[in-house]
Formats: structure tokens, sequence, C-alpha cells
């Protein structure tokens, strides 16, 4: 592909196409958080992997473009993605990500109308923001607020985004929030009586991944997942393959006491599967991870004194029957003996989901960060 160039006054945009675009495009985070002292460099092999058609399953019914922005010094101010999938129930759905600017609200303007233009153009019914173009469980929504730092894979923002968003027309899909819960909130005495009744019963079984038997794991978790979250819209089948793959990748991160498997007899029909919040060792890399940071990662696993819960789900026919609180507990039995960590994070709880919230509460949990994901229709005159 051949580079392409567009110019604003003092200003070049440059489509990301070659390797000092991509450089350029993540060097905007250093114009943006210089001086915050709260933000924590994503990985840059993170953010490539979106946008690398061998590596993101979402190109397979969709596309992706984003733009950086440089000054009359070359140094690069401003950064947007645009991106959209052919959903089979809903039409082709647009999603805008990654945006970053300096505090300059008409080039954070003409960023928006860039990404936005071309979403029209490839008759995208609606656009979603800030979002990824991928998975929900990475670089998903806006921060609003938050008292704790940000976690692997989350979105972090300035506050100024907001009005600028809102001013576009997009309005809130999804408030998401995040919960912490600390061995000394938890709510231990209670839920310990309910997940005793629940795993005294003969046909329940709780139990640790065993990652010498990773291939059964696998297709266990691909069956729970395709039978609980098969009412989702646009939702999409996992494979065993896909999710063997994954947890090869996430092991380093996800000690086996981590990650909980229910059965009723032989039959999967829950999981509950945290891993230890390595951005707490991640924030010492600025973005990399070449080999260096790799053995500094082992080297300092052990000071990890945080949990981060990723996924939770249980088959339609035996939610609300207790099972949900035996995975939290079995989870919480491994994590205690791990002595160092202390406290877990919840995150991803969609305000659509109120039972989970008020499980969540009852447990003990406290709200940490808010994000919100928006939403605006494409008229037809973007």
């Amino acid at each position: 592909m051949t580079e392409q160039t567009i110019h604003w006054e003092s200003h070049t945009v440059r489509e990301v196409l070659t390797a000092e675009d991509k450089a350029l495009f993540h060097q905007v985070m250093d114009s943006v958080y210089a001086n915050d002292p709260n933000f924590i460099y994503p990985l840059v092999n993170d953010v490539e992997g979106i946008f690398d058609p061998a590596k993101n399953k979402s190109f397979l019914t969709g596309a992706a473009r984003r733009w950086v922005v440089v000054d009359g010094n070359r140094m690069p101010v401003a950064r947007i993605a645009a991106f959209y999938t052919q959903k089979p129930k809903s039409g082709k759905r647009g999603g805008i990500g990654f945006f970053e600017c300096i505090e300059d609200r008409e080039l954070a303007m003409k960023s928006w109308d860039l990404a936005e233009s071309w979403l029209g153009e490839e008759q995208c019914v609606s656009i979603d923001a800030p979002i990824n173009f991928g998975d929900r469980d990475s670089f998903w929504g806006l921060l609003i607020s938050a008292t704790n730092p940000v976690s692997y894979r989350e979105s972090y923002n300035p506050s100024y985004y907001r009005a600028w968003i809102e001013e576009r027309g997009y309005a809130i899909e999804i408030e998401q929030s995040t919960y912490d819960i600390t061995n000394a909130t938890f709510n231990y005495e209670r839920f310990s009586k309910i997940s005793d009744r629940v795993m005294s019963r003969g046909n329940y079984r709780f139990v640790y991944l065993d990652y010498s038997k990773l291939s059964q794991f696998a297709a266990d978790f691909v069956q729970i997942y395709n039978e609980a979250w098969a009412f989702h819209d646009d939702f999409e089948p996992l494979t065993p393959e896909v999710l063997n793959k994954r947890l090869k990748e996430i092991k380093p991160a996800m000690p086996k006491e981590f990650a909980v498997f229910a059965y009723d007899r032989d039959r999967p029909i829950g999981f509950f599967i945290a891993i230890l919040e390595i951005n707490q060792v991640f924030k010492r890399f600025k973005g990399k991870m070449g080999l260096w940071q790799q053995l500094q990662f082992l080297m300092y696993r052990g000071t990890i004194t945080k949990a981060k819960g990723i996924v939770f789900g249980v088959v339609p026919d035996y939610q609300n029957l207790g099972i949900e609180t035996g995975l939290i507990m079995k989870c919480y039995q491994g994590i205690k003996d791990d002595k160092i960590v202390d406290s877990m994070e919840l995150a991803w709880i969609g305000d659509f989901n109120p039972k989970m919230i008020s499980m969540l509460e009852s447990l003990g949990a406290k709200k940490t960060k808010i994000h919100h994901t928006y939403r605006k229709e494409i008229s037809e005159n973007i």
C-alpha cells in the first residue's frame, strides 16, 4: 500500500501503513499523557495485534483503518482508528477506537470527521465508540471515573474526551462498572454457608484448571461459553483450537487456582477465570515486551498483589442455583492460598446485568471505575 497523507493547515494526517506510521501512532501517547502519573502504557504488541489480519478474526467480516496526525515539528499529536464488522443479524456495524489527542478541540473534531466519513462511505448503520476492533474484554469504553490504577488492556482517557464525544451526538449505550473486592471486605461468612450447601451436593464438582489436561478444559470452556452466550445478539461461537491457544498464551499470568470449572457429574456447567493484574509489573515497560521485559515479568510476577476476573459464565439452566457463588468461593480459596494476592478486580459489569451487580455488592465488592460505551446512528449526511 502507498503512503496516504492529508494536510490540515499546520498539521499532516498520515494513514497508518508503514513501520514509521505505526511508531508515530504509539508515540501520540507521549504527547497526551506526558504529565499524567496515573497513565500506564498498553503493550504495543497487544495493540498492533488488533490491526493484524493474521491475528484478528474480525478482519474475516470487516475492515479497519487508522490515522495519525503530526504537527509542523513532526510531533505526533492525535490518532484515531475506525473499523466495521458485518453482523449476521444487525448489518454492518461501525466502531471508533484508539483515539488519543492533545487538548485541542478542533484537531479532535477533524479526526472524528475523518473516521466517521469513512464509516459512512462503507454504509455502516451505526458507530460504537470508543471500542476495540474485537472482543469486548479489551480496550472498550471511555473512562469516566476511577479510584484505582488502569488495569491490563483497559481503556484510560483524559477527562476532556467525554465532552467531545457527547458533542458529536453520541449517546450512552452501556455503562460498564468495575468492582474491587479485598480479603477485608469480602463477606465470607454469609457466602461460605451458601457455597457449602452447593458444593456438598453430590452431583456438583468445582475444580481448578489442570494444565496437563489443557485440551479437555479448553473444550469444556467452549461448551459452556457457547451455551451461556448463545442468546446474545450477533453471537459467534468459540472453537477449542482458538481457546486452547489463548490459554497457553496467558498461562504465565494465570495460576491454575485462578481458573475454576463447575460440573454436574461430567457435564461442564460454569467457569470463573481470573488472571494476575499484570499491569502492576507492565507499568515498568512503557509498552515494550521484548525478551528483557519477559525476564523481568518472571522476576517480579511474585510481587503482584491483585487478581483480575476476566470471564464468568454459567449455562442457562443452572443459573441462579448457587453455582455462581460456588465458583467464586472456590476461586477465593485458591487466591487466599496464594498469600500475596489480597484483592480481586471484577471488570466489565454492564448496567444491563443488575443481578450480577447485586451479587457483587452483597459479596462486599466496591465500585472503583466506570466506563461508557457510546453509540451514534449514522445519518445520510455523514
